[in-house]
């Protein structure tokens, strides 16, 4: 399967480089670029790549607002934003995983973690950068988000007692093997629960199950804090 990306970022030598990085891979494809936020939502509603590749600092819409409104779109529930930014403090990380972003990782990146990290996303994984200290983050994200319905909170007591106490594994980045082997039940009835909880809450992915667990009071900042890859 080919992975579909589209480029977003207002630098066209940048955009050139990681298009020419993306063609040379044989499991991936560049469908698009975009030099803004605006742009960006333009061209994933036309192409509907699996991945967009999104820089936060953009003119005229920047890439929070465009990751909101793809991530806010039905027509465009299956596509994964990918966050990328020499921005990569803890605020910005937040802000990223509450607009509807799957995974942020900083310009720094080396090429094969770029890819790795697409292939994450694309996957149904949530990815944080290494160098992003997840307990900072997890601060940000416990912040009541007036965006976030309160339908959300009410639909929390939808959730059975094994898939509030997943949710919580999963916010704290654990896999779905780990979970299992602490809650002493398979890995793929842990992946069950987790689809559930999931849908229950209206999670478009695993990402943002943890910032809804975080903000709903779920997990808090003063838990351990979990790895900066989650598995889905």
């Amino acid at each position: 399967m080919t992975i579909r990306v589209l480029l977003a970022d207002d630098q066209a030598l940048l955009r050139g480089t990681f298009r020419m990085l993306f063609d040379a891979t044989d499991d991936m494809e560049t469908v698009g670029e975009a030099s803004d936020g605006r742009e960006a939502v333009e061209l994933a509603s036309a192409q509907h790549p699996d991945v967009v590749l999104m820089d936060i600092r953009m003119p005229e819409m920047d890439g929070l607002e465009a990751t909101r409104l793809i991530s806010e779109s039905e027509d465009l529930a299956h596509v994964k934003v990918l966050i990328l930014t020499t921005f990569e403090d803890d605020e910005h990380v937040a802000e990223a995983l509450r607009a509807g972003a799957s995974g942020f990782l900083g310009k720094g990146a080396r090429p094969e973690e770029l890819l790795d990290a697409v292939r994450t996303v694309a996957g149904g994984e949530a990815l944080l950068s290494p160098s992003a200290t997840r307990a900072l983050i997890t601060r940000f994200l416990a912040q009541p988000d007036p965006r976030r319905p309160a339908a959300v909170h009410e639909r929390l007591q939808c959730l059975t007692a094994r898939e509030s106490d997943i949710t919580r594994l999963v916010a704290l980045g654990l896999s779905n093997d780990e979970i299992a082997e602490q809650l002493f039940i398979s890995p793929l009835t842990a992946k069950t629960h987790v689809n559930r909880a999931m849908t229950k809450l209206g999670a478009r992915d695993r990402a943002q199950l943890v910032v809804i667990a975080y903000q709903c009071g779920l997990v808090s900042p003063a838990t351990e804090p979990g790895r900066s890859h989650i598995s889905a």
